[in-house]
């Protein structure tokens, strides 16, 4: 796995061994980064929910994001989202929570301009999960929350205040992009 643009294109990620990380193909993360490259021009805060290797994150960090809180529940993958950091020098732009994102949603306590959630294909709980941030005060006004999830767990187009604005099926991974409806 290689960061695929950015001021860090090339550099190769380091991936936790074995099977509890699936992390999102190159293809998956291209369409995800192109998707927000046309849709907000607001990269100042970045929120990784289940992070794993951090590749999502640190791919946001190479294209110019201000900062990346990485949240990851598997205290081996923490540690490799660091060393990962620290190999591409980006540490001093980002913070690691050690939780489950569940846990995270309810201790962070600002607006994300970009909230990526990854989820595992297997947990089936992730629209709960959409629900809790899309109520949260992690979503502001013109946060962008991108969800991927497997076609065999389909999500609403409305969570709360969030909104899907755009979908897109790459194999067996969908592409859903949120946004919160104005108050107008």
């Amino acid at each position: 796995m290689r960061v695929i643009a950015g001021k860090a294109k090339g550099y190769r990620l380091k991936v936790p061994r074995g099977t509890i990380v699936r992390p999102a193909t190159d293809l998956v993360r291209g369409a995800i980064f192109s998707i927000l490259e046309t849709t907000t021009s607001d990269w100042l805060q970045v929120l990784d929910l289940f992070a794993g290797s951090g590749a999502l994150g640190i791919e946001a960090l190479s294209r110019d994001a201000g900062w990346v809180d990485f949240v990851e529940r598997e205290p081996r993958c923490c540690d490799i989202i660091r060393q990962n950091l620290e190999r591409i020098k980006l540490a001093s732009q980002a913070h690691i929570y050690c939780c489950s994102a569940g846990k995270a949603i309810t201790f962070l306590d600002k607006e994300y301009s970009i909230i990526l959630m990854d989820p595992p294909y297997s947990n089936s709980s992730i629209g709960t999960l959409v629900t809790q941030v899309a109520t949260s005060k992690l979503v502001g006004a013109n946060s962008i929350v991108v969800v991927t999830h497997s076609s065999h767990h389909s999500l609403n187009s409305n969570y709360a205040t969030l909104n899907l604005i755009k979908e897109r099926r790459h194999g067996d991974s969908y592409i859903a992009v949120y946004k919160k409806e104005s108050s107008s």
